[in-house]
């Protein structure tokens, strides 16, 4: 039924008609053949000045976001919900029910049907509306590709549709080229990809899939007649948003269409009409952004974000951050991106069983591929939401800030004492062997001046958390697999602070707090206490820290695509690693050799014997390495392992109030995540041993007979010993 118009419109209607009804009328009466020639004089030579988005359409088309399968839908990104589909594509009885609905004559006519415009307006002029549309198919594609140029202004944009006879005459002109250059099948597969249906679907890919939740290729004859009959009122028709009688009125009306052009037999048309007065409908809505990812899978939102703000910095997307957001949005990209989803699962499941989702506390956790900085799951017991929180809780449960990757508010977290392994990797780049002796004190004093409590006659002087069991003579090997802190000061302090520093940085430890900047600027030399662990990261920097390490000295950009293909089948090249060396194979081998030591493993040349994370060797159960960090009275609790396949960070802390101290218990809770994780990873997969260091970075691995002891040190055999007795339960239930 017409909608209701006011005098106004109708007097202009009629105005309009009458000065095209004269101009169409005359033409009409010509003879065809010479009408065909009259429309190709008229349009020699237009094709070349057409707009471009007529001879080369850049309609806006939604992105898909795939994990690392290449099949499993993340999320997609649009401002306007429409996917290209080849006609091949396109259930013929699509095909058949848009010509019949829209352009009955459109395999015969040049581009503009004039006798149908003629007929039309008359009708038109004696209805006082709109009761018939005189535009073809082609004329049709024309305007909505005009309507929704993004390369056009809003004004340009506004006038494809303005009700002008220069307007309308201009409409036939481009219709009758485009005809000139473009087959008529070429021509109706632009239409459908570009069509308006309702709903927010543009194209009959998206229609499909928003009314039907299928493919275009599987479209039933009453679902074609459906779609084909919303392009005229898309919104008033829409059995979902507009009005379904309307809808089944307009599909009727096109299945008689259909009957009358012979695409269909009347008895095809009367059955379709009987099989169900109201259609069965499956609404799909399509999603859009990271907050929209699949359901049941907002942790995937993290990575999503990461992806995004990585793409913004993409020179290949556009030469601003506004013209990537608006290739991302618009560009019609298929992403094949690096997250593992199984990796994802376990990451995802062991973060919200250290803490729920509600705990104030927060355990992110990153994996990242050794030897190409692929980012393969990011995980935090937090929804990607933005949902409101209940009052007094800032980031829990739902929070869409970056607190695995860091960017934006999010510094990162105090690592503790993962930091020693850029100590000790400067060391060995120095020239310094792994079997580096010093007689570890359980104080060390400093040349730093200190006037903090405990400070040793104004000087500062770490301490060793657990003197009984890490004071003594050390080497590398057990100066790392024990974390002994004044060890690691003195190591420090001989190769220079600013090395140790420099060799984070080169790492891919940024700083991303305004003071760690400073002080790395302009005091680096001076920075005493960074070994320990002091300046803030993510879980993200240090898993592709130490995949560096893993990858024997190869550094590689954290990196969360591994393909981008565009709408035409062509490549983006991003999705390719961009790695260096930034390390001697041998240096990197050797800190691995003592890295075996924290996780219960023994070194090539048998120098372990003692590990803070020793459950690690029977969760992983093959070669692996790694590294506790506890920072000042355990605000923080970290644990970063790897295998030559995989390098997993995590990190727990209150990502809202540093002053919250986690506590020593949730050591161990942070460990079994961590390596579960990395289980999870690397099954499946061969079993790689790390390659020993040459004996140039081992040294003399002699040690000095140490003093007898009254009693053994059992925690050398077993670190866990020592930890609470309800911590111990919990790891036996856990297997």
């Amino acid at each position: 039924m017409p909608s209701p118009r006011s005098p106004l419109s109708r007097l202009f209607t009629v105005l309009l008609a009458g000065v095209l009804a004269g101009l169409v009328l005359a033409v009409a009466a010509l003879p065809s053949g010479l009408l065909g020639g009259f429309a190709a004089r008229a349009a020699l030579g237009a094709y070349a000045d057409l707009p471009d988005a007529l001879r080369t359409p850049a309609q806006p088309q939604r992105s898909y976001l795939y994990a690392n399968d290449g099949t499993t839908l993340i999320t997609t990104f649009y401002d306007v919900n429409r996917t290209d589909v080849s006609l091949d594509e396109i259930a013929p009885v699509m095909r058949q029910a848009i010509i019949a609905a829209e352009d009955r004559r459109f395999y015969s006519h040049g581009g503009a049907d004039l006798r149908g415009i003629a007929r039309a307006l008359v009708a038109n002029v004696k209805g006082g509306g709109t009761e018939q549309g005189g535009s073809t198919l082609t004329m049709q594609y024309v305007r909505n590709v005009l309507k929704t140029d993004p390369n056009r202004t809003a004004e340009q944009r506004q006038a494809a549709t303005e009700q002008t006879v220069g307007r309308k005459l201009q409409e036939i002109r481009y219709a009758n080229a485009l005809e000139q250059s473009l087959s008529k099948d070429e021509i109706l597969n632009r239409y459908l990809n570009i069509a308006y249906f309702g709903s927010g679907a543009y194209g009959v890919a998206a229609a499909s899939q928003r009314y039907f939740g299928k493919a275009p290729a599987d479209l039933t004859l009453g679902e074609a007649a459906l779609l084909a009959g919303l392009v005229q009122s898309p919104e008033a028709y829409s059995p979902i948003d507009g009005d379904l009688d309307q809808a089944l009125a307009r599909r009727a009306y096109v299945l008689d269409a259909m009957a009358e052009t012979g695409a269909i037999t009347a008895q095809q048309a009367a059955a379709a009409k009987a099989q169900a007065q109201a259609p069965t409908l499956r609404p799909t809505a399509q999603p859009n952004g990271c907050t929209a990812t699949a359901e049941g899978h907002d942790d995937w939102g993290f990575f999503c974000d990461y992806l995004r703000r990585w793409w913004l910095t993409q020179p290949a997307f556009g030469s601003t951050p506004e013209e990537r957001e608006q290739a991302l949005r618009r560009g019609g990209y298929r992403v094949v991106t690096t997250l593992d989803p199984k990796i994802q699962e376990t990451a995802q499941e062991q973060a919200t069983k250290v803490y729920g989702y509600g705990n104030k506390r927060a355990l992110p956790i990153a994996a990242v591929e050794p030897g190409t900085g692929r980012v393969l799951a990011m995980a935090v017991n937090r929804h990607y939401s933005l949902d409101a929180n209940p009052a007094g809780q800032a980031n829990h449960p739902n929070t869409v800030n970056p607190l695995i990757s860091g960017g934006a508010s999010v510094d990162g977290y105090q690592a503790g004492s993962t930091f020693k392994m850029f100590t000790m990797l400067a060391a060995l780049e120095a020239g310094k062997p792994l079997s580096t002796g010093f007689d570890a004190p359980s104080r060390l004093p400093t040349r730093y001046a200190s006037d903090d409590e405990g400070n040793c006659d104004g000087t500062w002087c770490p301490a060793n958390a657990n003197p009984q069991w890490m004071d003594g003579y050390r080497m590398m090997w057990d100066g790392f697999g024990r974390s002994v802190n004044t060890y690691f000061v003195w190591l420090a302090e001989q190769v220079g602070e600013d090395k140790v520093v420099e060799m984070a940085q080169r790492l891919g430890i940024t700083f991303r707090a305004d003071s760690d900047a400073a002080f790395a600027r302009d005091h680096a030399a001076d920075w005493g206490a960074f070994t320990l662990g002091v300046a803030a990261t993510t879980p993200l920097d240090l898993a592709n820290a130490y995949a560096t390490v893993a990858a024997e000295g190869t550094y590689c950009t954290p990196l969360p695509v591994v393909s981008v293909t565009t709408p035409d089948g062509g490549t983006v090249d991003v999705g390719q690693p961009e790695c260096r060396r930034v390390l001697d194979p041998d240096v990197a081998r050797a800190a691995t050799d003592a890295a075996r030591c924290p996780v219960g493993q023994q070194s090539e040349f048998g120098q372990c014997n003692g590990g803070t994370a020793t459950a690690v060797d029977r969760i992983v159960g093959r070669p692996v390495a790694g590294k506790t960090g506890s920072s000042e009275r355990n605000a923080t609790e970290t644990f970063v392992g790897y295998t030559p396949q995989v390098a997993v960070a995590g990190i727990a802390a209150n990502p809202d109030d540093v002053t919250d101290l986690v506590g020593s218990a949730v050591q161990a809770k942070v460990i079994d995540a961590v390596a579960r994780t990395i289980r999870t990873a690397v099954t499946g997969k061969p079993v790689r041993d790390f390659t020993a260091p040459s004996r140039a970075l081992v040294g003399d691995p002699q040690r000095p007979q140490p003093p007898r002891r009254t009693e053994p040190d059992r925690r050398e055999q077993r670190e866990d010993r020592e930890l609470p007795s309800d911590v111990l339960r919990w790891l036996r239930e856990r297997g």
